[in-house]
């Protein structure tokens, strides 16, 4: 069999865009959004999601599920995804922290949105690999370091918005101490090996925090360091 060209694999991001549209339409009215911010939409068009998932799997990539990365670890399903950057309402010039970058798909949709991302993962395998990825395509734009995410990224704060690619029971109160007044951060909220609920905090003027559920979700358990 032929190996897939570049016009397959763009066909095949196209199809996983349009199945994220059918996924908005479904879930309307429990998300109360009908469907993708046309520059989110445009910028999950032009990221090459098979780049980002070990090279074994690169042919799923944009299949409508989440796949491993190795270290117990996953990208998340692209609706589920789009769903946070949804929510997260980045804009071109913003600054965003990410918290678990995997192999780096997420930051490079932000980069894509033109935004300034530090990104903080646990795993040093994949924040190496993460970061060749990202030069390779160009996207300068975001600095990773390994560490502790759910200390956040204290040197480069406040955050205009914070995206957590895993779930903690409660937001992390180093994370809402460096997100800006007016920011939000999305992240899974919830006890490990059940039902979480993906939801949105956001910082009021006067430092307190609001947070709202959106859907359930299952995440893995966001990883600290002792």
């Amino acid at each position: 069999m032929k190996p897939l060209t570049e016009k397959h694999l763009a066909i095949l991001r196209r199809h996983m865009v349009e199945m994220i549209d059918i996924h908005y339409d479904l879930a309307e009215e429990e998300i109360g959004r009908d469907r993708l911010p046309p520059l989110l939409r445009d910028a999950m068009m032009e990221v090459p999601r098979h780049l980002f998932v070990p090279g074994q799997i690169a042919g799923a990539a944009y299949q409508d599920t989440a796949l491993p990365l190795g270290f117990d670890k996953t990208v998340s399903q692209p609706f589920i995804g789009a769903l946070m950057l949804d929510f997260l309402e980045v804009e071109p010039g913003a600054r965003v922290l990410e918290v678990g970058t995997g192999l780096g798909y997420q930051a490079a949709v932000l980069a894509q949105l033109g935004a300034e991302i530090w990104s903080v993962e646990i795993v040093e395998e994949f924040a190496s690999a993460a970061t060749a990825r990202l030069l390779a395509l160009g996207y300068a734009n975001v600095t990773i370091r390994v560490g502790d995410g759910s200390r956040g990224w204290s040197e480069h704060a406040p955050f205009d918005h914070i995206l957590v690619t895993a779930a903690a029971k409660e937001p992390p109160e180093a994370l809402v101490e460096q997100l800006s007044p007016g920011g939000r951060m999305v992240i899974p909220i919830g006890p490990e090996g059940e039902v979480q609920q993906l939801s949105v905090v956001e910082k009021k003027s006067d430092g307190s925090a609001r947070t709202h559920a959106i859907m359930p979700v299952r995440f893995t358990q966001l990883e600290t360091m002792a």
